[in-house]
């Protein structure tokens, strides 16, 4: 399908002959009204403006749920590959956050701020934290959340690094996340930092064990709480390749891919995120905006169907992260939309070939 000119006009219009991903199939050529930021009543489309779409396949916008943030670059570089909203786990100062939320045309951001990390960990080692990102104790933590509330953090990442966090700190800290009102996300990539993240009562799991796989108890505990997960399969596979030294033992990408697999298996939501980053001192940096793909093709090699792994990428970010207007095509949500040229429901890859993005019903200029 040839890429049609830019849409920059604020005024309604109607996209047609599109074939619309409800969640669960591909419907029938149709019409979809866009009224300003929000999608529209289907009724309200006579009279709109037309854009033809094609044929092609209409996403819900793309939501990435584990990037770090640099500039508005990143906003573009996101945009460009479909993802109209970006989950951040780990950018500081906060004004540098704060100048990258709401630009008109580009992906809406959500943002942690800085997470939280023991003075002894390897992230305080090497990534050049801040004084007041680390939590040297169970008493820090309230200091701690309370001025990332203040900031106006939407929710709370927590590094467990091993060595790291004592049990107790851990704890804290979800505990004033939540008298809080935020949800708490915990960097996990070994099996002993997942079961910390467990007794403390941890909403969403970031990265899989690299060491070994969950076991039975881990994912019966996520199911039972109602837990979820965002993997970051391409981060684990990329880390694991930086991380290989010929002869010596490693980490396992088998051993992130078996825990997903096991927690799809048991109905555990399963959400898309890359981990891709510009900072040097990280074991690896996907690239911003096109690792959604890879990520997306991961999932499937780990046992999502690719209706499954759209899902990981659309309604379930949005629903576990709160963001209730999106994440879905449906008359008053916001028009965060992906054309695509081919059916990503028969091949994952054709989330690649993305044609036109809305980022609340203004179109991002492609290339």
């Amino acid at each position: 399908m040839p890429h049609a000119p830019t849409d920059t006009s604020p005024e309604p219009f109607a996209l047609t002959r599109v074939r619309v991903f409800d969640g669960e199939k591909l419907l029938p050529p149709a019409t979809v009204l866009v009224d300003g930021p929000l999608i529209g009543d289907p009724a309200g489309a006579r009279g709109a403006r037309e854009i033809d779409g094609g044929g092609g396949v209409l996403l819900p916008g793309l939501i990435d749920a584990h990037v770090h943030l640099n500039d508005t670059d990143t906003l573009r570089a996101f945009a460009r590959y479909g993802i109209t909203t970006a989950l951040d786990m780990g950018t500081w100062p906060a004004d540098r956050v704060d100048a990258l939320r709401g630009r008109a045309g580009l992906t809406d951001i959500r943002s942690s701020t800085v997470g939280a990390s023991s003075p002894a960990s390897a992230h305080a080692a090497h990534l050049g934290l801040p004084a007041g990102a680390l939590v040297a104790g169970p008493g820090d933590a309230e200091r701690f959340v309370a001025k990332r509330v203040a900031e106006g953090a939407d929710h709370i990442k927590i590094v467990i690094d091993l060595p790291g966090f004592a049990q107790e700190t851990v704890t804290a800290l979800v505990a004033a996340a939540h008298r809080h009102g935020l949800r708490t996300v915990a960097h996990a990539s070994a099996l002993g930092a997942v079961r910390m993240a467990r007794r403390a009562g941890v909403d969403v799991l970031t990265h899989a064990p690299l060491d070994r796989p969950l076991e039975d108890a881990d994912v019966e505990w996520a199911v039972r709480e109602g837990r979820a997960i965002v993997p970051t399969l391409t981060m684990m596979a990329d880390t694991v390749t930086a991380l290989a030294r010929p002869g010596a033992p490693g980490p396992s990408y088998e051993a992130a891919r078996a825990s997903v697999e096991a927690l799809h298996r048991a109905g555990v939501p399963v959400l898309a995120g890359t981990d891709s980053n510009d900072t040097a001192a990280a074991p690896a940096s996907p690239p911003h905006g096109e690792s959604i793909h890879k990520e997306l093709e991961l999932l499937t090699g780990a046992g999502l169907t690719p209706v499954e792994a759209l899902r990981a990428a659309t309604v379930l970010p949005a629903r576990h992260f709160g963001l209730d207007d999106r994440g879905v095509i449906a008359p008053g949500k916001r028009a965060d939309l992906v054309l695509l040229a081919d059916d990503p429901l028969t091949d994952i890859r054709a989330t690649r070939t993305v044609q036109r993005v809305w980022c609340a019903g203004t179109e991002y200029p492609r290339p």
